[in-house]
C-alpha cells in the first residue's frame, strides 16, 4: 500500500497540496496518506510498541492538522511533521520514564530476534552495535531506514546541510561495517 500511495503522490505538488489543505481542511488527506506510514515506522522503531506508536502517530497528525494554518510556506513539510512526532515522543518518554529496549532497536534490522538462524546472529550483533551508537547516530539511522526519509528531509528535520547528512550517514555505515568485520575476525 505504501508504494501505491508513493506512486500517486507527487512530491513536487506538495506545496500546492499544503496550500490547498490550509484553505480546505478536507484536502489534508493526501498529506496524511503519504506520511502516515513513515511516521508510524519511525515511532514504532523508537517505542517498540504497536499501540504506543499508533497512539503517537494519531497525535502527530492531529497536531499537524490543527497547526497546518501556521505552517510556513517554503518549509519542508516532512521536517515539520517529524519535529512534531519527535516532540511527542520526547514528551512520552519524559512522562513515562521509559527507555527504548534492545529488542525494539533490533527491529531496525527488520528481523525477528526469536528465530534461530544465521541471520539472527547478525541481527543480534547489529542490535548490540546499534545500542553502542550515540543517540544522534541512532536517530539518523531511524530517519533514513525506518522512516525512509530522503536526505533532504532529514537535513531539514535536523537543521543540517544535505551533504553533511549524507556524509554522516555514509561514515556511520562504514564504521558499522568495519565493526562487524572486526567482530567476525
Amino acid at each position: 500500500m505504501e508504494q501505491a500511495i508513493d506512486a500517486v503522490y507527487d512530491e513536487s505538488r506538495e506545496p500546492e497540496l499544503i496550500r490547498q489543505a490550509q484553505r480546505e481542511r478536507d484536502a489534508f488527506r493526501p498529506l496524511y496518506e503519504r506520511w502516515v506510514t513513515p511516521v508510524y515506522k519511525y515511532l514504532y522503531h523508537r517505542l517498540g510498541s504497536q499501540a504506543d506508536a499508533e497512539d503517537l502517530t494519531s497525535q502527530t497528525f492531529l497536531q499537524a492538522y490543527q497547526a497546518l494554518p501556521r505552517f510556513r510556506p517554503g518549509a519542508r513539510f516532512s521536517a515539520w511533521l517529524f519535529t512534531i512526532a519527535h516532540n511527542l515522543l520526547r514528551d512520552f518518554y519524559r512522562k513515562s520514564g521509559r527507555e527504548m529496549d534492545l529488542d525494539a532497536a533490533g527491529e531496525l534490522a527488520g528481523a525477528d530476534l526469536s528465530e534461530e538462524n544465521d541471520r539472527n546472529e547478525e541481527v543480534l550483533e547489529l542490535t548490540h552495535l546499534f545500542a553502542r551508537l550515540s543517540e544522534d547516530e541512532r536517530e539518523l539511522l531511524r530517519l533514513r531506514y525506518a522512516a525512509r526519509l530522503s536526505f533532504a528531509d532529514i537535513a531539514g528535520l535536523l537543521g543540517k546541510r544535505q551533504d553533511a547528512v549524507k556524509k554522516s550517514l555514509y561514515r556511520l555505515q562504514e564504521r558499522l561495517q568495519s565493526m562487524m568485520e572486526v567482530n567476525h575476525d
